[in-house]
């Protein structure tokens, strides 16, 4: 059953080819939700290995964190990214569920997700700058590409519909039970805390990232159940943006 929700998980999360899984059991669903930070793994390690080249290059932080900001938008298609403007764009467009929704099937960026996208990313790449240096610093921000993926969990979490009859909303909204959503988050704040004691940060910054990260996670599925009446698809990949978006800008700073 794991390693069927590792591949489940690894083809919602990245481009690395994967076997399909066909017609997953509910359990293989939640497991797969619970599991994200794991399967997203080989990407998180891409990430931190273009962090640990560019710093042993000698290139700017700055220009270090843009390049896995744009290693991450690869290794996923960008779908996380297109979740979160389309979100945005969703929530703003409309106090009406049904033209939010709308919104948010057709695609197109408009001006309030490209904002999103421009402030996310920005706060990212800003963020990943002051990351250490060498293969430390490198394994720290791969810790926080899995840690960001813990958003699935807490998104999925029993009890939060999904949005509309069709799409990735249906097949994984309220698959994930009290055990699955605990030890979800108990990854998520293990991994951030790791980052942390790696990029030379005390341990109690990086547990309180994590917790920070969850806050927010939890905002804005709260948010989108209120006014889209449940999660997407989109809603999800918005979910892990702004967890990564969070985490690295509360681990930048100086305590």
């Amino acid at each position: 059953m794991a390693p069927e929700s590792l591949r489940l998980a690894g083809g919602f999360l990245s481009v690395l080819p994967v076997r399909a899984v066909l017609d997953p059991s509910p359990r293989t669903v939640s497991r797969a939700m619970v599991l994200a930070p794991v399967a997203v793994v080989p990407l998180a390690a891409l990430a931190g290995l273009v962090w640990w080249a560019a710093s042993a290059a000698g290139l700017p932080g700055l220009v270090g964190g843009l390049l896995v900001v744009g290693t991450l938008a690869l290794g996923t298609r960008a779908m996380h990214l297109d979740g979160l403007a389309d979100t945005i764009d969703g929530l703003g467009a409309s106090w009406d569920r049904a033209r939010a929704l709308e919104v948010m099937r057709r695609g197109d960026v408009g001006p309030m997700g490209a904002v999103a996208l421009v402030v996310v990313l920005a706060l990212q790449a800003a963020g990943l700058a002051v990351s250490a240096p060498g293969w430390a610093g490198g394994l720290a921000v791969a810790l926080v590409v899995c840690a960001s993926r813990g958003a699935l969990a807490l998104a999925c979490r029993r009890g939060v519909p999904a949005a509309r009859p069709d799409g990735l909303g249906r097949v994984v909204a309220s698959s994930v039970g009290p055990l699955g959503l605990t030890a979800g988050v108990l990854l998520l704040l293990a991994l951030a805390t790791g980052a942390a004691v790696l990029g030379a940060r005390p341990w109690w910054q990086g547990l309180l990232a994590g917790v920070l990260a969850v806050g927010v996670v939890l905002a804005l599925v709260g948010h989108a159940v209120r006014r889209l009446g449940g999660v997407s698809g989109d809603v999800l990949g918005a979910g892990v943006e702004a967890a990564f978006a969070t985490l690295v800008v509360v681990l930048a700073a100086r305590p």
